[in-house]
């Protein structure tokens, strides 16, 4: 195989960039090149013509007007079959039965009945109207030229021409005439433009109810972005939502699928309507397609809610503005008004807005409290702001460990009795004693409350944050008890689960908030211990139903649906401290973001009200006591003495170990030892033969014990 350079310029040229030499590759056994066909390239042509966004306007706009002006046409004629026959009831009376309203369906169809009575009666009229019409022309004719007539008797008297008798009836007749020259002039140019105005006018009508394919549409109306909330739209977007038996009924209802559908109210940033759905229908069916909705309706899929309410067969669809849900709301009133005090008693808690804009308060009287999320979706600010209102409550006090420890509760040094921070197991430890302390002092009060029912305790607000790490904790105690779990050997979890039984009673309240919500870092006993149950975005519709419960996810709550890292601060609340709508089970709540500084700000008004309180950052140890031993020394020599004396003698010996002590304390710590009290003379009495012999028998059983 040869090359050969051929060179395209004159040697006598100079060389330029014009004129360079230009090398070309000979292959003299390749086949010469085969042109291509006519059709080949006719096909390419048309391919990219077709695929040029120029034609696809143009092929757009044809198809739209030529639609519009047919549609028009088709809606017209349904609109004047409508008005001259009885389908529009028809349709009515279908959509009514169909949402078994049959009321209104009885209604309609008496309706009916009186339109077809006056369409009958019109019907007869028309029988007997040509002859009063010929009568009526002839009796006006008879009477418009005698009129005339006498006005040309009047003008002839006055002039005193006798020819001015007929000159109104013959300028009357020039009249006539002059208005026949006019039509017969007009009407060439009417029947020839009249096909067009009436073409123009079913264009119209098409292209103002876009009566077009979306694909045809202009972008500004095919996206619909923004697009208002109407009855036809909720219709439609019902209707192509994908439910055969849902499809069927609408198409049987017509136009007038809108009777499944209540008023369309302005609800906040957004409308709320309920939809009654047609026999046949679930509300599951339409809870499961929640986005096809959404996109049916030109919104996103976080822009619609749909919930549950109490009428049978009834969904609840809230459709946000478009956009509206990413716009932030306002601060909190704790930020913007420093006079604003706090009553954990009667008072709310301010914590966002609701969906419709309204205030969202929470009642924390008496209730128990766990808050759950993904990680990094303002668990810990929206357990932090319910903390910072109630502590301008001076009679509040708080014991707080946070597990996370990177300062989110550091305000609260200085207002908080005790503030554990850190993730480690050391202050898991110290977190289970500060909740087994909180069994302790609620202990205590029911106790009091068992001699004095009227007594009143301020209330005690526990708060664990990262509640996950105390569950999921190995450590075992010297006793072999494991810290964390949830078996009934862990310490953390039965301390929680005593609170939650007879906490509230006492005023003695845990707050928890924990992260991603499972079987294991949550056990099930602590979730439903809880008596306001809230969850910001979740992973696993699973999940959803740990953190609030079956009853407000069947209900409608989708924590699970929020956006994970653009729906920061927005929770779904299960809670009888909160204002929920009628019928629904649980509400969509945006949170007030309190930041830091804001958060110092607080506190600091909250130590104002105090006289100052000293926080521990550790939980202290109670010196360790021997009952028994301290039960002989209070007997002394007295052969028997009286339990209650014997309590009462305990409590001054030491008032922090045996203060809040009970008969049944004092038994539970006699019969373990085998010298129970008993009855002498009536009364219940402790004998100091027993007592002493219990320790004599207690110290040779240690000494044996030692020995081996």
């Amino acid at each position: 195989m040869s090359e050969n350079v051929v060179h395209l310029h004159k040697p006598t040229d100079p060389p330029t960039p014009d004129t360079a030499p230009t090398v070309l590759t000979v292959v003299p056994d390749a086949p010469p090149a085969r042109p291509v066909p006519l059709w080949v390239r006719s096909g390419r042509a048309i391919k990219t013509g077709v695929t040029h966004e120029r034609t696809k306007t143009v092929v757009r706009a044809t198809v739209r007007h030529g639609l519009y002006t047919l549609n028009g046409g088709r809606i017209v004629a349904r609109r004047a079959w409508d008005g001259r026959t009885g389908a529009r009831y028809e349709r009515l009376i279908r959509a009514a039965e169909a949402a078994g309203n049959l009321e209104a369906a009885e209604e309609w169809e008496e309706r009916l009945t009186r339109f077809r009575a006056a369409r009958h009666h019109r019907r007869m009229d028309l029988l007997h109207s040509p002859v009063e019409a010929a009568k009526g022309v002839a009796v006006g004719a008879g009477m418009s030229v005698g009129a005339l007539v006498a006005l040309g008797i009047v003008m002839a008297v006055n002039t005193g021409q006798a020819g001015d008798v007929i000159t109104p009836l013959s300028a009357t007749i020039d009249f006539i005439a002059l208005l026949i020259r006019i039509v017969q002039v007009v009407w060439g140019p009417a029947l020839t433009i009249g096909p067009f105005l009436a073409l123009l006018a079913l264009w119209s009508v098409g292209r103002k109810q876009h009566a077009a394919p979306a694909w045809a549409l202009p972008a500004n109306v095919r996206s619909g972005e923004g697009e208002p909330i109407t009855p036809s739209i909720v219709v439609k977007a019902l209707r192509d939502l994908g439910v055969p038996a849902l499809a069927r009924a609408i198409k049987e209802m017509g136009d007038a699928g809108a009777s499944m559908l209540g008023p369309i109210r302005i609800a906040g940033c957004g409308v709320e309507v309920d939809v009654t759905l047609p026999s046949g229908v679930s509300t599951v069916e339409v809870q499961n397609r929640r986005r096809k909705l959404a996109e049916n309706l030109t919104r996103h899929e976080h822009e619609v809610f749909i919930t549950i309410p109490q009428a049978a067969r009834t969904v609840r669809l809230w459709i946000a503005d478009s956009g509206a849900l990413d716009e932030p709301i306002g601060p909190s009133p704790l930020v913007t008004d420093e006079t604003l005090t706090a009553d954990y008693a009667k008072g709310k808690a301010p914590w966002g807005q609701d969906l419709r804009g309204d205030a969202a308060a929470l009642s924390l009287y008496q209730r128990h409290l766990l808050i759950t999320g993904l990680s990094n979706q303002g668990k810990t600010a929206a357990l932090r702001a319910l903390a910072l209102w109630a502590s301008l409550d001076r009679r509040v006090e708080f014991r707080i460990a946070d597990l996370k420890g990177v300062g989110d509760w550091s305000m609260f040094d200085g207002l908080a009795t005790i503030l554990i921070q850190g993730p480690a197991d050391e202050q898991v430890i110290e977190a289970t004693e500060m909740v087994e302390g909180l069994v302790e002092e609620m202990n205590r009060r029911i106790e009091a409350r068992r001699r004095d029912a009227s007594a009143v305790f301020p209330p005690l607000i526990g708060i664990v944050d990262e509640a996950q790490v105390a569950f999921m904790c190995p450590v075992k105690d010297e006793d072999g008890r494991p810290y964390g779990g949830s078996k009934a050997t862990s310490r953390y979890f039965m301390a929680v689960r005593k609170v939650h039984n007879q906490g509230r009673a006492v005023d003695v309240i845990l707050w928890e908030g924990t992260q991603d919500p499972t079987d294991q870092n949550l056990p099930k006993l602590v979730r439903e211990g809880a008596h306001t149950r809230a969850s910001l975005a979740l992973g696993t519709e699973s999940q959803a139903r740990m953190a609030l419960g079956d009853k407000a996810v069947d209900g409608g709550a989708a924590p699970h649906l929020l956006r994970q890292g653009l729906d920061k601060g927005t929770l779904v609340v299960a809670s009888d401290g909160i204002e929920i709508p009628a019928g629904q089970a649980s509400i969509t709540v945006r949170t007030h973001y309190i930041d830091d500084d804001a958060a110092v700000a607080i506190t600091d008004r909250a130590k104002a009200l105090r006289d100052g309180v000293t926080t521990l950052h550790t939980v202290e140890h109670k010196e360790e006591h021997d009952a028994l031993a301290d039960i002989a020394a209070v007997i002394g020599d007295a052969p028997r003495v009286r339990t209650k004396d014997v309590l009462a003698r305990l409590a001054t010996r030491n008032t922090d170990a045996y203060g809040g002590w009970s008969f049944i304390d004092l038994k539970r710590a006699l019969d373990g030892a085998g010298a129970g009290p008993y009855k002498s003379d009536g009364v219940m009495v402790i004998g100091r033969d027993r007592v002493a012999r219990a320790l004599a028998e207690r110290n040779t059983d240690g000494s044996a014990s030692a020995s081996e």
